[in-house]
Parts: C-alpha cells; sequence; structure tokens
C-alpha cells in the first residue's frame, strides 16, 4: 500500500510541475489493498445475478413458465445467497473497507432483495398457478430489465471512476423507471379492484405486482446509496 501512495504521489508532483490538468481517477482504486477491491468485483457480481434473474421472469411474462425456468430460478437464487454471504464474509474480515462499512452492508443487502424478489415472482408463478399474464405484467417485466441494465451499468462506474456527473445521470435515470414502475403498479391495483377479478385472483396478482414493485425500488435504492457514496468521497 505505501508503494502505491508514493508512486500515487510521485504521478502528482510530475503533473503539478508540468502544469498538466489532472485527469480524474478514483483515489482509492489505487490505495487499497487487493482483497478490498473484492467488493466492488463482488457488487458486479450481484448485479449481474439480478440482470439474469430479470431477463428470466422477462422471457417467462412473455411464454409461459416451464421446469427448465424453475431450474435457472433456483441457481439464480443459490448464486445471489451465495454472492451476498461473500460480502458478508470479506466484510468481517477486513480492517480498512473501501467504502463505509454500513454502505457495503447496505449495498450488500439490497442486491440481495431485488434478486430474492425477482425469483419469488418466478417461482410463485407455479405455485399459484397463474397462465395467462396480464399487460401491466408485461410491462412491469419488459421495466424491470431496463431497471436491471441501469443498475449494473451504475456498478461497472462504480468500480472504475468516481465520475459524479456521470453517476448523478445513471441515478436521475433509474429514478425515471421507478418512477414508470409505480405508474404501472398504480394501474395494475386500479385493474385489480375494477371488478373483472375474484377475490383469489385479487390476492394472487396483487402479490406479484408488489414483489416486482418492491424489486424496482430496491434498485432505486442501490444508486441512490452508490451516488451519496461518491458523492462523499468528492
Amino acid at each position: 500500500v505505501l508503494t502505491n501512495i508514493i508512486f500515487m504521489l510521485e504521478c502528482i508532483l510530475v503533473y503539478l510541475i508540468h502544469g498538466v490538468k489532472m485527469p480524474k481517477f478514483n483515489l482509492l482504486s489505487y490505495i487499497m489493498p487487493v482483497e478490498d477491491k473484492l467488493f466492488f468485483s463482488f457488487f458486479q457480481n450481484a448485479a449481474s445475478i439480478c440482470q439474469k434473474s430479470a431477463n428470466l421472469y422477462n422471457e417467462i411474462i412473455h411464454n409461459h413458465f416451464n421446469e427448465d425456468h424453475k431450474e435457472l430460478a433456483l441457481k439464480y437464487k443459490k448464486k445471489g445467497k451465495l454472492t451476498y454471504r461473500a460480502i458478508l464474509k470479506q466484510l468481517n474480515k477486513s480492517f480498512i473497507t473501501p467504502i463505509e462499512r454500513e454502505d457495503i452492508q447496505i449495498i450488500a443487502s439490497q442486491l440481495n432483495k431485488i434478486n430474492k424478489k425477482i425469483i419469488k415472482a418466478c417461482l410463485n408463478l407455479e405455485v399459484y398457478r397463474i397462465n395467462s399474464y396480464t399487460e401491466e405484467m408485461k410491462e412491469q417485466a419488459f421495466n424491470l430489465v431496463l431497471a436491471a441494465e441501469k443498475l449494473n451499468v451504475m456498478i461497472q462506474k462504480f468500480k472504475k471512476v468516481s465520475d459524479v456527473k456521470e453517476i448523478t445521470a445513471l441515478n436521475i435515470e433509474m429514478k425515471e423507471i421507478e418512477s414508470k414502475g409505480d405508474e404501472i403498479h398504480r394501474r395494475a391495483m386500479a385493474s385489480l379492484f375494477s371488478g373483472q377479478y375474484d377475490a383469489v385472483e385479487i390476492i394472487k396478482f396483487r402479490d406479484m405486482y408488489k414483489e416486482i414493485e418492491t424489486a424496482f425500488d430496491a434498485c432505486f435504492y442501490v444508486t441512490d446509496t452508490i451516488l451519496n457514496v461518491v458523492l462523499k468521497q468528492n
């Protein structure tokens, strides 16, 4: 670590002597121990699992649930859980962390929550014996894919360089996706209680909508937390 700090200071001195504008860089990425960089790799892995789960849910909603889908859902559930545990294990044995311990725990917890909610929604399609999918379910599924993709990009930026403007822009885009999700959820609820569904169907579909809506909220929570972390570092 000391060698990295000395090298970094020498580079800064060269830039100052020659009057050259320094490029943006993340100070922590140069001085943190290799094992502490693992947190960002774990975050990226967790976000990738969330994206795969979102794609799976979207595929199911536009087709029909089958055994292959169930196998994939259980696989992503297990991978998400293992990644979450790996983050907590690394956090417990790290004396110094690249960002505040509380922020690491929050990001890890919310990423795990996103995946759990999506997988639960996938599996509930079989549990509830839902074979016909509403337009609102299809809209939710498509919007969920957009949110998962945006989340992945956000964490990639978080891992590499703390560019406040870019991360702020991504957070705003995620908020727009989350707001769209709120709109879809409101329409779905209005349709459910319009009188065309019986009591059992209302319970089933309400739970399905709620799981995905919660996943949207968690996606925005993660990006909002990342933005706050980056703002604190700059």
